[in-house]
């Protein structure tokens, strides 16, 4: 059985359709996945998935990309974060990959955010879900300096280098690889994914997005994680089955997930 470690079912592209992709995810073995937040507007949405489908998880926090929304705060992360449902911190972090004509300095806003995503994470004692994008070296460094590797947490859609993932490992955080690993292009990725042990790995579909091969270029959804597992097994010369009790214990160690 397999899980998604990051989705979003509360995106409009399931509003007409979420029991067909529920009954999909059963018909694939795909038993639980974690329904992400990206901003607190939405948060009640992804929170209500969760309460309603006992398969389902979700998190609380706000995406580093979404700059005109209203700021979290530490106080509120915390409050959230305390319904049973909800298994993590995030998804927060740093994405530099948008700056455009904007200067480090302009920046600033994201790294507040992130270092209070991670103190409420501490207070909270939950775990963080970190998106980071043409970023790693301040990730890294704001990770560290904040002390997340009281509560680590796992880096979503991993596609930076070895280092940065011995780096996230050395704070005791697990690395999640989605569909890109799959993707013809990720030659590196995927050296670097032979080189993550499934012991500290989670898998993930970031359901609307990067839909796995054969999929690629349609809507995500969870049942495709099971795609994802599968190609790492390949890639590893392991069973699949390997590769979904692995990361299925690793996403309930590290959760705390109730499955």
């Amino acid at each position: 059985m397999f899980v998604d470690s990051h989705c979003h079912l509360d995106f409009p592209e399931y509003a007409d359709h979420l029991p067909d992709i529920l009954a999909r995810m059963k018909e694939a073995k795909v038993q639980n996945a974690m329904c992400i937040s990206v901003d607190m507007p939405d948060f009640p949405k992804v929170l209500a998935l969760a309460v309603s489908h006992e398969q389902l998880f979700a998190t609380v926090g706000t995406h580093p990309d979404y700059e005109d929304t209203p700021e979290p705060t530490e106080d509120q992360l915390v409050e959230l974060a305390k319904h049973p449902k909800v298994l993590a911190i995030g998804e927060t972090g740093l994405d530099y990959y948008r700056m455009g004509d904007k200067t480090y300095a302009d920046m600033e806003w994201q790294r507040d955010r992130f270092r209070t995503h991670i103190r409420a994470a501490i207070r909270a004692n939950k775990p963080l879900i970190i998106h980071t994008r043409s970023a790693s070296e301040d990730t890294i460094k704001i990770m560290k300096e904040e002390g997340a590797s009281k509560v680590a947490g796992v880096m979503h859609c991993f596609t930076e280098s070895w280092e940065v993932a011995q780096a996230a490992m050395d704070l005791g955080f697990y690395i999640s690889f989605s569909g890109i690993v799959t993707f013809k292009s990720a030659k590196d990725l995927q050296a670097t994914c032979q080189q993550v042990p499934l012991e500290r790995m989670l898998i993930e579909t970031d359901s609307p997005f990067l839909a796995p091969i054969p999929n690629r270029g349609k809507t995500n959804e969870p049942a495709w994680v099971a795609h994802v597992g599968q190609f790492i097994a390949d890639l590893k010369g392991v069973p699949v089955e390997t590769v979904a009790k692995h990361t299925t214990e690793n996403f309930k160690t590290l959760f705390k997930a109730p499955i």
